[in-house]
């Protein structure tokens, strides 16, 4: 979700600082001469349990880059791998515009505390808000959305991500209940690409694929079958910014580019996406670091009125120390 900006600091280190060396756990890119950094930044709320994010920081001749696959997220560490190495030794495609849209996100909690989220999102003048559905129950699952609704208006934007967790005929029956709630769209109703197309083929709401896009095989499946009218897309997974341009050309929908929770280094990649795809339709999921409650550099990526600005931010020197880790 969004907020208030947050700051570089607040907690103390979680270990001894890790100085300049190989770059641990990046096998691609032994012996290419660069220098990294693994880091540990709290969180300001748990995510899959943990209240630290951990990353690799790399350090190359174009520029910083991060490794930082989410735990419970599937991704090939190569692709990851790949997208550092874009990052540090090529750099990023020159960008087609100078600020991005971002939603904010309302996970799976009561209906009065989504309706504080989509309020204060509204506050900080962010029109869209994104609510996780399909964990639990369903009743829970539409008194959450009604909330958002309610505190938004109108005017504001719903999106709703399952993550997969419904099947062909619970999906099409939660999306026919949601439609009232007049959702711009689904994100990954369903885990399967095939059984995403039959269920946007029942709905009338659009849905977006997620988590069974991964590579130019994927979205050119996806375009055959017709299964989507968006692609959500993260940038390590897919390999780099480049390789997920293709991958978005491939697919022939819009795409929301999102991120996985990284530090404003690693989320430097995801805006560099944005803001070299050729139309950008949809608010994207980039307003995370306002989720963490340290970060690396001293000017974080958050969003301001909504809109996170296209540029790139290199580590700072005592922030590094105060959150690097040996090993």
């Amino acid at each position: 979700m969004t907020g208030p900006a947050s700051t570089a600091g607040g907690g103390t280190g979680s270990g001894a600082p890790a100085g300049p060396g190989p770059v641990l756990g990046l096998a691609g890119l032994a012996g290419v001469g660069l220098r990294a950094r693994r880091v540990r930044v709290p969180l300001r709320v748990s995510l899959g349990g943990s209240s630290w994010r951990e990353a690799v920081l790399v350090e190359g001749p174009a520029g910083w880059g991060e490794f930082s696959p989410l735990p419970g997220y599937p991704s090939d560490p190569r692709a990851c791998e790949e997208a550092v190495r874009e990052a540090v030794v090529v750099g990023w495609p020159a960008p087609r515009r100078s600020g991005v849209p971002v939603n904010a996100l309302v996970p799976a909690v009561e209906p009065d505390r989504a309706g504080e989220l989509a309020a204060e999102a509204a506050a900080a003048g962010i029109t869209t808000v994104k609510v996780k559905v399909g964990g639990g129950d369903p009743a829970g699952d539409v008194d959450r959305v009604a909330a958002v609704r309610a505190a938004l208006g109108p005017s504001g934007r719903i999106r709703l991500d399952a993550n997969g967790a419904w099947d062909v005929e619970t999906a099409v029956a939660m999306m026919r209940r949601l439609g009232r709630f007049d959702p711009e769209l689904v994100e990954q109703p369903v885990a399967d690409m095939g059984d995403l197309a039959r269920v946007r083929r029942r709905v009338g709401v659009p849905v977006a694929a997620d988590e069974s896009l991964r590579t130019l095989g994927d979205a050119r499946r996806l375009a055959a079958l017709e299964a989507a009218d968006a692609v959500v897309v993260k940038v390590q997974p897919l390999g780099g910014v480049r390789s997920a341009l293709r991958i978005v050309e491939a697919a022939g929908v819009p795409a929301i580019v999102s991120s996985l929770y990284e530090t404003s280094i690693g989320l430097a990649a995801g805006v560099a996406l944005a803001a070299a795809l050729p139309d950008l339709p949809f608010a994207c999921g980039l307003g995370t670091a306002t989720l963490l409650a340290g970060d690396v550099v001293a000017d974080p990526l958050v969003p301001r009125a909504g809109v996170v600005p296209v540029r790139r931010p290199e580590p700072d020197p005592a922030l590094l120390d105060r959150w690097g880790i040996d090993g």
